[in-house]
């Protein structure tokens, strides 16, 4: 009887959800906090590990889909970020089958952004070369395999991508700043989510990559697990200073992340109203009407460089936020 594939291919792709509090031990030491918070983000973790390996082993949509929605709702997006991390190495494996790009058109649509992430997290260990692999996917939403690569390197390549701030040598352009909005992201996990560890390893990087840096935590604070208080929150806001406007625009994507996957939840609101000043939902609100800026005549962001229309996007969700006046620190206006 032959092996699951994923049983196969664990040797060559190990991915555990218990190494990923000891990595972080490795890095900052023991930390009485470590404990505590792994068990928040332990499910999150498991889940996207278990998803990966079972996707492999049931590739096939009439078979994954089921096991993928018996998750449970609040950890189901993370469960199709699995997916997309296995379709993806399927792919590379087996280009001709296109498994990847059948889900995304098909039952993954719904949750299209998280499933993009999934197949950055697994480009940077497959014989695919990222522009060739980003040139096929969706012009608008490819961004977002980059910041999954991102990731992956900020929590598995520690000390070159973080700690000598490294940027693997075929990523320039918008492609480097979608990379450094992930590694923003994976600072969430790979220090506990302690907001004190967070901004020295920001502020430990070149100004100029600080802002998407920003972004990526801004995002990961208001999707990825809820660990954190309001004080947390108003804290990394307040040490964000003139990229403030940055991490407002991460967790509006999450918002985005989260209405998509139709299931909101408590953290997320609570970010989205200590940065934004209201609910998840008015803010997703306001990414959407950001997007349909986008298409209207005389309604750019003056900028003369041609960016990508996610950028775009992006800008005039900060464009919002800086326009936007609510008391959110000690009493003061929020603003830069």
């Amino acid at each position: 009887m032959s092996l699951p594939l994923g049983t196969l291919l664990k040797p060559v792709f190990p991915l555990s959800a218990e190494s990923f509090p000891k990595m972080a031990a490795e890095r900052f030491g023991a930390q009485e906090d470590m404990d505590r918070t792994w068990l928040m983000f332990e499910p999150v973790a498991r889940t996207l590990v278990d998803s990966f390996y079972m996707t492999l082993n049931h590739p096939r949509h009439e078979d994954l889909v089921p096991r993928l929605n018996a998750t449970p709702p609040e950890l189901r997006g993370i469960a199709y970020e699995g997916a997309g991390m296995g379709l993806m190495l399927l792919d590379s494996l087996a280009p001709y089958r296109k498994r990847l790009p059948a889900f995304l058109h098909g039952p993954g649509a719904p949750y299209r952004c998280l499933v993009y992430i999934g197949a950055g997290l697994v480009l940077p260990r497959v014989p695919v070369h990222p522009y060739r692999f980003l040139a096929r996917q969706d012009p608008f939403l490819r961004w977002l395999v980059m910041d999954g690569y991102g990731f992956y390197e900020g929590f598995f390549s520690w000390r070159d991508t973080v700690e000598r701030h490294r940027t693997p040598h075929r990523i320039r352009g918008y492609a480097a700043r979608a990379f450094d909005q992930g590694l923003g992201r994976s600072l969430w996990f790979s220090t506990g989510a302690n907001v004190e560890r967070i901004i020295d390893t920001v502020f430990s990087f070149p100004s100029g990559r600080q802002p998407d840096i920003w972004s990526g935590i801004g995002l990961a604070c208001a999707y990825a697990a809820g660990v954190m208080d309001r004080h947390a929150v108003v804290t990394l806001l307040k040490a964000a200073g003139e990229h403030g406007a940055d991490l407002a625009t991460g967790t509006a994507v999450a918002s985005i992340f989260r209405e998509q996957s139709g299931q909101p939840a408590p953290h997320t609101d609570l970010a989205c109203e200590v940065v934004w000043g209201t609910a998840g939902s008015a803010v997703a609100a306001i990414a959407h009407e950001a997007g349909r800026r986008l298409s209207r005549p005389g309604t750019g962001d003056g900028s003369a460089a041609p960016e990508p229309a996610y950028e775009r996007w992006r800008r005039q969700i900060r464009a919002a936020w800086l326009d936007t006046s609510v008391p959110v620190l000690e009493g003061k206006e929020r603003g830069v």
